[in-house]
């Protein structure tokens, strides 16, 4: 999963990205409102954490045109803990969620994932498809109640990303963008592989290949 995190505060951001780079998300990060807008609106992302207090533009302005171009990208925005009007104003303009700083770590993490299931439709507490559980502090999967097999992180990111998407058609570039940061460029051949690994873990009937197209999880042929 691909995480947009928008904040000037530099040692917040470093600490921030360090959590959620730990919990199995690939993290952009801009430290004012101009250069998160514009990512926002050309990149592809999961999510997005919004501080409303920005140089350039402030988080509000950038919600806005997001919102008035269409952009349904969840938002969580981070406020002053005193400023109820940012909250306000923040849900009016198109946010999902709010954390007034100070904040725990931990319940950014909590709140992400609570956004990301509704997102996509998965109301349940841990992600379960068809007797695949993963759970996602411990970054490990659990097969028809069985033992539970230990993920690398790209495995873990890879699994999360078929699990939120069952039956949807993944093709490998999209694949690719939500488990490996930029840098990293993998061909197609390295989905290939982790793709293969997956499938020793939760059985090869649960990873269909689409010929041309991708691949498709959970979905029995």
């Amino acid at each position: 999963m691909r995480l947009l995190l928008v904040e000037d505060d530099l040692m917040l951001s470093q600490a921030l990205t360090t959590d959620l780079l730990a919990a199995g998300y690939i993290v952009d990060t801009a430290m004012d409102g101009e250069q998160g807008e514009f990512l926002g609106a050309t990149e592809h992302y999961d999510a997005a954490i919004l501080d409303l207090d920005l140089p350039r533009l402030s988080g509000i302005q950038v919600l806005q045109r997001w919102r008035m171009a269409n952009n349904s990208l969840p938002v969580i925005v981070l406020t002053a803990k005193d400023a109820w009007h940012e909250k306000v104003d923040g849900f009016k303009a198109g946010a999902d969620d709010y954390l007034g700083k100070p904040f725990h770590s931990q319940e950014l993490l909590v709140r992400l994932q609570a956004i990301l299931k509704r997102v996509h439709r998965c109301n349940q507490v841990t992600l379960k498809v068809l007797g695949v559980e993963l759970d996602e502090d411990e970054q490990t999967a659990t097969v028809n109640g069985g033992q539970a097999y230990p993920l690398t992180a790209i495995e873990f990111r890879l699994l999360r990303y078929f699990m939120l998407n069952a039956g949807k058609v993944l093709n490998k570039p999209q694949l690719g963008e939500h488990i490996y940061s930029e840098s990293a460029e993998p061909d197609s051949n390295v989905i290939e592989v982790y793709v293969k690994r997956l499938r020793r873990i939760v059985g090869n009937e649960l990873i269909q290949t689409r010929r041309g197209q991708g691949y498709v999880f959970g979905v029995k042929p």
